[in-house]
């Protein structure tokens, strides 16, 4: 009986053994993030099961669609927002750890053009004729009535005088990244996306920026959700580290806390 029992106790312990690293590999975060984010968060995640094991499972979509999905209730712990107004619906909606809250990065709009377009050093300034720069062809954005890179683009147009005449000729995209696509395709002969986009994408060039005066700014809040998972915290303490500032400036955001170490 005791050599009976000594066996089951070791098998209990190889059983543990085994089953540990296996515990380990389970643990995923889930992000959702604007799709601005996709490069630069990539690397940054990457980074962080490098140094921690733990995987992450990313969504990358306007945020105005990540908002209205956590809402409906779809599983993440984490949500990283390309605007303050989307964060800011989530928390009513109750679906975010309001004091998890960080307004983390920041970045600017620009006007870009396929990268063999004749169009090229646009000064955009109070007057300028997008229109008219437009041609016969189309101009690519987010959705202006959801999307924060379509948002900023009417705001900042409608400061400079130029969104009347020039909104007949605007695409509206689902997402930032798809705005991109269709001007790095040719499919649009101008876009408004944001330079950390335009910094990834080799088929197209900038050709002007937009003032920061002409938009509100642009600020990329993160914070937990309220169903998020246990781990989500130290995630997001490495968000605020050095070592994801130092990804993140890579990419063209700019780091608007002070990091820690």
């Amino acid at each position: 009986m005791i050599r009976i029992a000594g066996l089951f106790t070791a098998f209990v312990l190889l059983a543990g053994a085994a089953l540990s690293p296996a515990a380990a590999e389970d643990k995923t975060i889930t992000v959702f993030a604007a799709a601005s984010m996709k490069n630069a968060l990539d690397e940054v995640d990457a980074a962080y099961t490098a140094k921690t094991g733990v995987k992450f499972s990313v969504s990358y979509a306007a945020s105005s669609v990540l908002a209205k999905q956590i809402e409906q209730g779809a599983p993440a712990d984490v949500f990283v927002s390309a605007d303050t107004d989307w964060m800011d619906y989530a928390i009513s909606k109750k679906t975010i750890n309001e004091p998890t809250r960080v307004n983390l990065l920041g970045n600017s709009i620009v006007l870009i053009a396929p990268k063999d377009s004749k169009i090229d050093n646009v000064t955009i300034a109070q007057g300028f004729d997008l229109a008219k720069l437009a041609g016969d062809g189309k101009i690519a954005t987010g959705d202006v009535k959801s999307v924060p890179v379509g948002k900023y683009a009417k705001a900042a147009l409608e400061k400079l005088g130029a969104w009347q005449a020039a909104e007949p000729k605007f695409a509206m995209a689902e997402s930032v990244r798809a705005a991109l696509t269709l001007v790095a395709r040719g499919e649009a002969n101008l876009g408004i996306v944001y330079s950390t986009d335009a910094k990834v994408e080799p088929g197209v060039k900038v050709v002007g920026t937009f003032p920061a005066d002409s938009h509100p700014a642009i600020i990329y809040p993160v914070a937990a959700t309220t169903t998020a998972k246990a781990e989500t915290n130290d995630y997001l303490a490495f968000l605020r580290s050095t070592a994801a500032k130092t990804i993140l400036e890579k990419y063209g955001f700019k780091f608007l806390i002070s990091p820690t170490t």
